[in-house]
């Protein structure tokens, strides 16, 4: 099983952030599959093959998530698609 750890940098004001979260989730959700809920500053996600979080920080968000057997052959394409939407969303 492999492991995804993420840390993006931004500087938005924390309802912004949320929001922001919650649009990287639905893009995540359409690509992936995922559903998703909120635990206090913390988005957890699952689907087919991929359980995880994604941690609302001051001034940074933390993307962690283990992936299943055929997901970890696309570890890298994950990850780059991940951290585009982070940069588009959060800048």
């Amino acid at each position: 099983m492999s492991t995804i750890d993420i840390r993006h940098a931004h500087s938005l004001p924390a309802e912004n952030a949320r929001k922001a979260i919650e649009e990287v989730a639905a893009k995540l959700s359409e690509r992936f599959g995922l559903q998703s809920s909120w635990v206090g500053d913390v988005l957890n996600f699952s689907g087919s093959g991929v359980d995880g979080a994604i941690a609302l920080q001051p001034g940074q968000v933390q993307v962690t998530a283990k992936l299943g057997f055929l997901l970890s052959a696309m570890k890298s394409m994950v990850e780059s698609e991940i951290q585009r939407v982070l940069q588009e969303k959060l800048g």
